[in-house]
């Protein structure tokens, strides 16, 4: 069976753990976490970088940052992972909905304006597989109404618009390191903070309310609790597993960028012929290769499609189902506008097997299996 996803691996991984064992400090903000984030700051241009525990924790701290109080409405799109919303919900939010592009299946920056009340206080953008989202466009309806912008980039690490690292445009960015991304640490992610403002405020969010980090630095003789925080500090072994990755990062992302083209132009006849819908990079944007889908007839065919390939031994998978259908969507949020896209194309979206180290041989497996699948339908 050619798997969906295997964990990136570099191979020094098991060394850099041990050499955090030995130490002595595992709990977190030790050597491979602050390499972690100096790398991530300078390799970005980005003002402040924090490890979190996971990419769901740095957008819980985003939004707290956000200052959001109960009934404040944060705009998102419903094509989405939960954690973009639950995040929101967590700060107090209530949740708007708005409709994607279908190109990009990212949330349509034209329908944004007509969905901000005298409530709205964030817009929240998700680079769906890698590729940004119309940030120009969102940063401008955003300054011009006060609002604040997250950038969830979670499968955006590597990534850029117009030159500028996802993640680092908006007020506040999120990175995922789970093992389903490009760079790994198990379970881990990363906040972005753009504006320094903010830097003090997250650093005593994520130490469980304490000024623990000006201690360390020695800007304070003792520590103490001083506001509301959490713990969002990952493991110092999970960091040291991430650093063997990032030490590797262009390496990973060409690997993973070539395996995408090969995939793209072995199925561009049959998206000529009519067959199905590959996915669209606008100008201006470099994508990390997070992810490649295709787009089938309808829910039917796709179902079949899945079922099909799981026949010849490949395993492919579809995506999200839109948070706004989903109990909790309905619980928290609402729709602002109408559905045109994004439970449609949601049902059509189906995603082929890509990570790194994916060999040449099985990609033409993969591809072979899709294209008898169109003979024998089409």
């Amino acid at each position: 069976m050619i798997l969906f996803n295997r964990a990136p691996y570099c191979g020094t991984e098991e060394r850099y753990i041990a050499e955090a064992i030995r130490g002595g400090k595992i709990c977190g903000d030790g050597p491979f976490t602050k390499q972690c984030n100096a790398w991530l700051e300078e390799r970005f241009s980005a003002q402040k970088v924090l490890l979190t525990t996971s990419g769901t924790t740095a957008l819980d701290m985003a939004f707290l940052l956000c200052g959001l109080r109960p009934g404040d409405e944060v705009i998102l799109p419903s094509f989405t992972f939960s954690s973009t919303a639950t995040a929101a919900v967590l700060a107090g939010a209530k949740l708007v909905f708005v409709d994607v592009r279908p190109d990009t299946m990212n949330i349509d920056e034209t329908k944004i304006e007509a969905a901000i009340t005298d409530r709205t206080r964030v817009i929240t953008v998700m680079h769906y597989a890698g590729v940004a989202c119309e940030m120009d466009a969102v940063m401008d309806i955003a300054r011009r109404h006060g609002l604040l912008v997250v950038e969830d980039a979670a499968q955006a690490v590597m990534s850029t618009y117009k030159g500028r690292a996802l993640g680092t445009i908006g007020d506040l960015g999120c990175y995922s390191f789970h093992e389903t991304k490009n760079y790994s640490m198990g379970e881990g992610g990363a906040l972005v903070i753009n504006r320094p403002q903010y830097n003090e405020r997250a650093e005593i969010l994520r130490e469980k309310g304490t000024n623990r980090a000006k201690f360390f630095r020695g800007q304070v003789d003792k520590y103490t609790w001083v506001d509301f925080g959490d713990s969002y500090l990952p493991s110092e072994l999970n960091a040291a597993y991430l650093w063997a990755q990032l030490e590797h990062a262009d390496e990973i992302n060409q690997n993973r960028l070539d395996t995408w083209k090969r995939y793209y132009e072995t199925f561009q006849p049959l998206a000529q012929e009519g067959k199905l819908e590959l996915p669209v990079i606008p100008e201006g944007c470099a994508h990390n290769a997070h992810m490649f889908y295709i787009k089938l007839r309808d829910l039917e065919e796709r179902t079949a499609f899945i079922s099909h390939m799981k026949s010849k031994g490949v395993s492919c998978v579809f995506h999200y189902v839109p948070l706004h259908s989903a109990p909790a969507g309905l619980k928290f949020g609402r729709f602002h506008g109408e559905d045109v896209y994004t439970t449609k194309e949601s049902e059509r979206l189906v995603r082929l097997p890509l990570y790194y180290g994916l060999s040449a041989e099985d990609v033409r497996a993969v591809t072979a299996a899709a294209r008898s699948f169109f003979e024998r339908t089409h």
